[in-house]
């Protein structure tokens, strides 16, 4: 299992290296050419006419490009950056390479298979691919803005093409969970929304958040992905708790921030932690996840606010 998150791209590193290489010789000779570029550009307008209308650059594409790297046998995605947006093992394509990603299948310690599960960014599709491979009662559906990433989950994450089981939506996500006709009819969303710059959820306000609550099912639950060590932290489960009236936990941080905050719709909670073991042992049978590691997850986030009357008993 791959447990960094952030990881040099195969193109920054490539660019880093002919820097170095080259120097300061390669920036004189930049910077040579230009001055060349402006002065033929100034001559084109002597000759022209000042008053000749100039061609306005390129504006600056709406999304970040899509970037991949591979080492040790592990595909990653970027989108531009060093920073790791997803990743697939090629010798196991539907498995859940990296632990976040493992801990955002945690509503499986509470819920049953939902009828329709819906992923919020669809990233290398590595939660996608898991569901719909795994979890055959479900209806899997996707959310993603980029086009690109979508070709890229196709061809280079090894995602099937839509099916009666697999949906995969190219929208905002904020226009999906606004859209009344989603609401109550979700029974787990998994929203993992991240730009290029990897700083916060692109989206996490109260009012996104409240829209969420209100796709979900009755007992519904979402897992989001957040980043423990960035303010965005703070700001995300403010608002989570303020939609979800507290019934919010974060688990402890893994890779290099990346913290899960698990959301409840529904009834109240009060499971001994005796049978959140004895599930967690059932879905590692079943499904290879590691969810023993949930478990004593949720027991270290609760232990200590917990009275000694209420330690065995997982409560919210």
């Amino acid at each position: 299992m791959t447990d960094l998150i952030k990881r040099a791209s195969a193109e920054a590193r490539a660019f880093a290296r002919a820097e170095r290489a080259n120097g300061k010789a390669g920036k004189q000779a930049a910077a040579s050419k230009r001055a060349s570029r402006s002065a033929r550009a100034d001559a084109f307008d002597d000759a022209r006419g000042r008053a000749a209308p100039r061609i306005e650059m390129p504006r600056k594409p709406r999304f970040a490009p899509v970037t991949f790297s591979e080492e040790r046998g592990v595909r990653y995605l970027h989108f531009g950056t060093e920073w790791v947006q997803g990743a697939m093992r090629i010798n196991k394509p539907d498995r859940l390479e990296l632990e976040y990603a493992q801990q955002m299948m945690a509503w499986l310690l509470f819920l049953e298979t939902p009828k329709r599960i819906v992923q919020l960014g669809l990233g290398a599709a590595a939660l996608t691919k898991f569901a719909y491979r795994f979890l055959p009662r479900a209806h899997v559906e996707a959310v993603e803005l980029n086009p690109a990433v979508v070709v890229a989950a196709r061809t280079m994450f090894a995602l099937p093409p839509d099916d009666a089981r697999l949906t995969v939506h190219e929208a905002d996500a904020w226009d999906f969970v606004t859209d009344r006709t989603h609401h109550g009819t979700v029974g787990v969303m998994q929203i993992d929304l991240y730009d290029a710059t990897a700083r916060g959820p692109v989206h996490e306000s109260l009012a996104f958040y409240r829209a969420v609550r209100a796709c979900l099912t009755g007992a519904g639950m979402a897992t989001i992905n957040l980043f423990g060590d960035h303010p965005s932290f703070v700001r995300n489960m403010k608002q989570l708790n303020a939609a979800f009236d507290g019934r919010v936990i974060a688990l402890p941080e893994v890779h290099e921030g990346n913290r899960i905050a698990l959301a409840f719709s529904g009834p109240a909670l009060g499971i001994p932690f005796a049978a959140l073991e004895r599930r967690a042992k059932l879905i590692e049978e079943k499904l290879g996840l590691p969810a023993r590691g949930w478990v004593k997850a949720l027991r270290q986030v609760t232990s200590a606010s917990s009275s000694a009357a209420s330690a065995e008993t997982f409560t919210l």
